[in-house]
């Protein structure tokens, strides 16, 4: 019963929110089918409103878009129209500014309706037409009032050349640039003429022809004719500009003289002309504003520096250092040029190429005197060998006193000797060497090559005085000369070196004498280049060996040609056998006397030229030539008769008579006695001739004393082979030649 309850009780409690469960299940559905009625409605009814409204809502707005279109081309077509109307007005009044001004509205009016895309009208073109039409008539009006300003009266182009001193004396300048009374109120002023140009863009060709104008007649001629003064002529309407031409004093002017004369120029041109203020539209000036005078110099002047520099300080530049010190004139009147003519607003901005040119005068000073020393150097080199100057362990190369070098640290140089000893070369220390330690022989060079020693002296010396940039310059330059002449000389002289022996003697001197300088070359100089060429770095010792080298190949080529000739010539002495055949002996006879003549000649030709050891080696060595191939010769003979001994003996005896006329270093002939005497130190094979001489005149007996159990003179000539064999072919086989034989060995 219990349990009855219980579920009763829970029952009852159950029931009522069962009840108010189904109550809202209720609700929900009929809240749903509320909903599908609703989105129903909004699907079939509102969607379709939506849509129409946002149609034409796009089409009202593309509609605004295109009214706003039509009304801003229209707009830009009004003004354009405007524009050109005012600027017919002002044209027709000359207000050129104006009239300009209204045509550059017009353009800027025109390119925003040629702008616009998807919008060509085909009115834009005549438009266009319209513009430039009008443009080009502005610019005619104003090419007239320029014309009627400034009026350049040249000579007609057929009569003279252009850019001649006699064209330019004919050429003048009027600028009609200075209002008169009446015309203050009738014409526009030069300025509204110049600001028109320049709003139209045209002012920059303009002033390009004006100042090409100006260059070609005005400025050049006045820098490259020292002639020429420029006068100006002022009359109430007009100044003239023009020139007179008197007798110059010098070939050029001084830079001060040209400076001065174009700040007349460009002070006239200024007051009539260049001192109009303009506005420059757009282009990066802070106010917009210039003055013609900075347009003209924008044009010209590089051109007008570049000229200055070329025909004017080029030249001015000194040659010498002492004239450096005056320089500084040069320097100020170049800076107070370009001040002037910044003044005149003609230059901006600083220090110009010009003023730099100037200031570096140095540099260029340096650069200058290296050029003309290296051309002189070449001209020397390139000029005849032949023409010779003898000198002597004494000769000295003279040099000029240079000018003192002035104040400042110059003052502690010491002075440069006046004389460079071929001798004397004081070394510093206890010792002295001999005067002639590092003497030349007597021998005579090229008086270009002395030339050549004095411009390298001079050089030095000016290089002593020197800034250090142009003292190490000029040293440079002293060793490029050195290079040049052992690149030029034997190159271009190269054919004549190998035919005539007297200029190879003389090239050999030559290098012999510019090694001998190039070994105290530097030491006598003390440079004030502290760092750079001290240290022992300012000789010139390292180019001796080549210079030596250079001499002696040279000498040597010729001393080869010389030894080939003589052995052609003793090759048509038939070997010398048969001299009992009068054809045989003629032919023999022939080559020997054409060899002495040979030597002879060569002797006459390097006498009082090659130092007197060159010339007794050299002479010693070709003779010496000539007496072994005679002996190898006769030596290799199979068969000598009495009557072929006698005659071989009788040549021989004519190499050894007339041997003295070979030796002849020295033109006075009794000098000549010493050296003919000590022919046997030069020639080799002397003693060995002279001993085939003997053999040719002696008995059996004799020829066995002379071998002496080979410890005669002539076991110093020949080997026991060489005299077994000359026995053989001079004496017939006998038992006193086999005894003979016998003691040969």
């Amino acid at each position: 019963g219990e349990v009855c309850n219980m579920i009763n009780k829970k029952y009852s409690e159950f029931l009522p929110s069962m009840q108010s469960a189904e109550e809202l299940v209720a609700q929900v559905d009929g809240l749903s089918s509320n909903i599908d009625l609703l989105r129903a409605s909004i699907e079939n009814e509102v969607q379709q409103d939506l849509n129409v409204a946002v149609a034409e809502f796009a089409e009202l707005k593309q509609q605004l878009e295109r009214d706003t279109l039509v009304l801003s081309v229209l707009k830009k077509l009004q003004e354009f129209d405007r524009a050109i109307k005012e600027h017919k007005a002002a044209l027709l009044e000359k207000k050129y500014v104006a009239a300009a001004q209204q045509l550059e509205k017009a353009r800027s009016s025109l390119r925003n309706l040629e702008s616009r895309k998807g919008f060509e009208l085909k009115i834009l073109r005549a438009l266009g037409t319209e513009l430039t039409v009008q443009t080009q008539n502005v610019l005619c009006h104003l090419g007239e009032e320029w014309q009627k300003r400034i009026v350049w009266q040249l000579p007609p182009s057929k009569g003279a050349h252009k850019s001649s001193l006699e064209a330019v004396v004919h050429s003048e300048l009027h600028l009609h640039t200075m209002p008169s009374k009446e015309e203050e109120v009738a014409g526009p002023p030069v300025a509204s003429v110049l600001q028109a140009l320049a709003v139209l863009g045209e002012l920059h060709t303009r002033l390009k022809a004006f100042g090409q104008l100006l260059l070609k007649y005005i400025l050049k001629p006045v820098i490259s004719y020292p002639s020429l003064q420029p006068l100006t002529e002022e009359r109430p309407d007009v100044l003239i500009l023009r020139f007179t031409s008197h007798e110059p004093v010098l070939d050029q002017s001084s830079p001060m003289e040209v400076f001065d004369k174009i700040r007349l120029i460009f002070e006239v041109l200024h007051k009539y002309l260049l001192n109009v203020p303009l506005e420059q539209p757009g282009e990066d000036r802070k106010d917009g504003r210039v003055t013609l005078a900075e347009l003209l110099g924008e044009l010209i002047w590089e051109e007008l520096s570049d000229c200055l520099v070329q025909n004017c300080l080029v030249n001015s530049i000194p040659t010498n250092s002492s004239k450096l010190e005056q320089y500084t004139e040069v320097i100020k009147s170049t800076e107070e040029f370009e001040k002037a003519l910044k003044n005149m607003q003609f230059l901006k901005g600083d220090t110009t190429d010009l003023l730099k040119y100037a200031r570096n005068v140095n540099s260029h000073f340096a650069s200058k005197k290296c050029q003309d020393v290296i051309a002189a150097a070449r001209n020397l080199m390139t000029s005849e060998i032949h023409n010779t100057v003898k000198i002597t362990p004494d000769s000295c190369v003279t040099l000029p006193q240079l000018p003192d070098p002035g104040s400042g640290d110059h003052s502690k140089t010491q002075k440069p000797p006046s004389l460079v000893h071929n001798g004397t070369v004081n070394l510093e220390g206890e010792t002295r060497l001999s005067r002639y330690t590092f003497s030349l022989p007597t021998c005579r060079i090229s008086s270009s090559v002395e030339q050549l020693m004095e411009l390298v002296y001079q050089t030095l010396l000016e290089a002593t005085v020197s800034t250090d940039q142009c003292c190490v310059q000029l040293f440079y330059s002293v060793r490029r000369i050195f290079q040049l002449f052992y690149e030029v000389v034997p190159t271009y002289h190269k054919e004549s070196l190998q035919k005539f022996p007297q200029l190879a003697a003389i090239h050999h001197n030559n290098c012999m004498y510019l090694a001998h300088h190039l070994l105290t070359l530097g030491h006598q100089f003390r440079y004030r280049t502290t760092n750079i060429l001290s240290n022992g770095a300012a000789s010139f010792v390292d180019l001796v060996p080549a210079f030596r080298r250079l001499g002696m190949e040279c000498f040597k080529a010729q001393m080869r040609v010389q030894k080939g000739e003589i052995l052609e010539r003793l090759s048509s002495a038939r070997n010398f056998s048969n001299m009992d055949d009068e054809e045989n002996f003629h032919a023999a006879n022939k080559a020997i006397r054409q060899v002495l003549h040979q030597l002879k000649r060569l002797g006459q030709v390097w006498q009082d030229v090659l130092p007197v050891n060159v010339y007794c080696k050299a002479m010693g060595t070709l003779l010496n030539t000539a007496l072994a191939e005679i002996v190898t010769r006769i030596v290799a003979l199979e068969d000598i008769s009495a009557e072929d001994a006698d005659r071989l003996y009788s040549l021989c005896r004519i190499m050894v008579e007339e041997r003295p006329q070979v030796f002849t270093p020295l033109p006075e002939e009794e000098n000549n006695k010493k050296y003919q005497e000590e022919v046997p130190v030069y020639v080799e094979k002397w003693m060995t001739f002279k001993e085939l001489m003997i053999i040719l005149q002696a008995n059996l007996q004799e020829i066995v004393d002379q071998w002496a159990d080979g410890k005669g003179p002539l076991a110093a000539e020949f080997s026991a082979a060489e005299v077994k064999s000359l026995i053989r072919a001079l004496f017939q086989n006998t038992e006193r030649r086999a005894a003979a034989l016998a003691k040969i060995k």
